[in-house]
């Protein structure tokens, strides 16, 4: 083989191993059939003091029109869907693993009713994000309604705390005291 063609075949090869990283960064797929267009996310910024909420997952965690997801801090709701927290739930409550999903469904669905589709600003704490790379905000809507508080408030959550993300945590327990003793949402007798 020629040394130009070793060359040739190297610099391809080297252009090839760019766009591929280039798109892995981006978070995309390589597709090596089309033009090659390399974003590198390095120097993005993101505004959260205005965006919209594209869809409720459950009913402690969001998904942003930016694709990424935000975990509600200090709440936590019932699981809805199959998992492994699920069935630690329901061997640490002692309640049936249907009847756990069926308030996570309501629980799910009234924080849809509250976010979903709506533009809303995030507060951060100490921490910014989970292991699992989720956002972790205190969510409000444009109205002030603060939604962490709202679904405590309102019954549908119960309080999950994670040092050192315990800005708002006596207000927590505070909400879900009175929700309890007043039996609201999944408190319901």
């Amino acid at each position: 083989m020629s040394k130009r063609r070793v060359t040739k075949s190297f610099l391809f090869l080297a252009a090839t191993a760019v766009i591929l990283l280039g798109r892995w960064f981006a978070g995309s797929r390589a597709d090596l059939s089309g033009e090659a267009k390399v974003s590198l996310p390095f120097g993005r910024s993101n505004n959260y003091d205005d965006v919209l909420v594209e869809r409720a997952v459950d009913g402690d965690t969001l998904k942003l029109e930016n694709g990424e997801r935000v975990r509600l801090i200090g709440i936590d709701t019932p699981e809805m869907h199959e998992s492994n927290k699920l069935y630690r739930d329901s061997k640490k409550s002692g309640q049936d693993v249907k009847v756990i999903q069926a308030l996570g469904k309501r629980a799910y669905s009234f924080t849809r009713d509250l976010v979903e589709g709506k533009r809303v600003r995030l507060e951060f704490d100490v921490e910014k994000r989970d292991r699992y790379k989720r956002l972790l905000a205190y969510v409000y809507l444009k109205d002030g309604t603060f939604v962490n508080a709202e679904i405590v408030k309102q019954g549908y959550a119960s309080l999950m705390t994670y040092p050192p993300n315990v800005k708002h945590v006596d207000t927590f327990k505070e909400l879900y005291k009175q929700a309890r003793e007043n039996n609201r949402g999944l408190w319901k007798e």
